[in-house]
C-alpha cells in the first residue's frame, strides 16, 4: 500500500486562504513553481495550508485538474505584481476533502521538520514544502475531526494535461513548459519511492524494507539545501 506524503501548502494572502478553505480547494499559479508543487502533490496525499506561520486544517487530495484558460475562472482572482508587470492565475487546481480542523503555530515541535527549513531558507521562499511521516502523525491528532461540509464549486473549464517541452520557442504556458530543474526533482523522488528504493537496498544488501524510509524532496540542512532527502521512516 503506497505510503501517502503530506505537504504544507504556502499561501499568499488572507483572502486566498479564506476562498482556500472555505471550498476546500487549492490552486497554484501558471509558473513554474506552480506546476512543480501540482507534479509533486498526489491523489491520497495530505495537505494543510501555511499562512501567518501557523498551520491551518488537514485536508486529503482526492482530485487533481488542470485547467484551460484559468485567468477567467473562481474563486482567486489573477494577481499582478508591480516589479515585474507579470500577471499570474490559477491553472493547476486539487480538489480535498477536509479530515481535520485546526489552527496551529508553527513554533510547536510536532512542527520542527519544516520549521527547520523555513529558518535555514529565511522564509518563505517556496509555494509548498513537504514534511515527514512523523509530522503527518503529529497533525493527524491536533485540533478536531471535522464533521461540516465545504462549499462545492463546480467548475466546467476545459481541461489539460501539463507537458514539458526542450526548446524554449516550443513553450505555451500554462500547457507547455520549458524543462527546470524543479521537474526533475520531483520525478527523481517519485521514482525513488516507487521503485529504485529496492534496487538501492538490494545493491547494498540490506534487509530493511522499502517502508522503513521516506523519499522527501527540498530539505534545508545546517550545511546547503539538498534536493532529495531519504530518511528512516516511523510510522506510529
Amino acid at each position: 500500500m503506497k505510503t501517502p506524503n503530506y505537504f504544507l501548502i504556502s499561501v499568499s494572502n488572507r483572502k486566498n486562504l479564506e476562498l482556500c478553505m472555505r471550498y476546500a480547494l487549492a490552486g497554484f499559479t501558471n509558473s513554474i513553481n506552480g506546476l512543480w508543487t501540482y507534479l509533486d502533490i498526489e491523489e491520497g496525499d495530505y495537505i494543510s495550508f501555511l499562512y501567518g506561520a501557523r498551520v491551518r486544517n488537514l485536508y486529503k487530495v482526492i482530485k487533481k485538474v488542470a485547467y484551460k484558460n484559468a485567468e477567467n475562472l473562481p474563486p482567486w482572482p489573477p494577481v499582478t505584481f508591480r516589479m515585474s508587470g507579470n500577471t499570474y492565475y490559477f491553472p493547476f487546481r486539487l480538489y480535498l476533502k477536509q479530515e481535520r480542523t485546526l489552527d496551529e503555530p508553527m513554533i510547536r515541535p510536532e512542527f520542527s521538520y519544516v520549521a527547520e527549513n523555513l529558518l535555514l531558507r529565511g522564509g518563505y521562499r517556496k509555494t509548498h514544502f513537504q514534511a515527514d511521516t512523523i509530522t503527518l502523525y503529529n497533525v493527524s491528532t491536533m485540533g478536531s475531526v471535522f464533521t461540516g461540509k465545504c462549499q462545492s464549486l463546480d467548475l466546467n473549464g476545459d481541461i489539460f494535461t501539463p507537458k514539458i517541452v526542450f526548446r524554449r520557442d516550443k513553450q505555451n504556458i500554462p500547457e507547455k513548459f520549458y524543462f527546470h530543474e524543479l521537474i526533475l526533482q520531483s520525478l527523481l523522488r517519485k521514482k525513488l519511492k516507487e521503485r529504485a528504493i529496492d534496487d538501492i537496498l538490494n545493491y547494498f544488501n540490506l534487509n530493511n524494507k522499502p517502508q522503513d524510509f521516506e523519499i522527501l524532496g527540498e530539505k534545508a540542512l545546517p550545511e546547503g539545501f539538498v534536493d532529495i532527502f531519504i530518511k528512516a521512516s516511523t510510522n506510529k
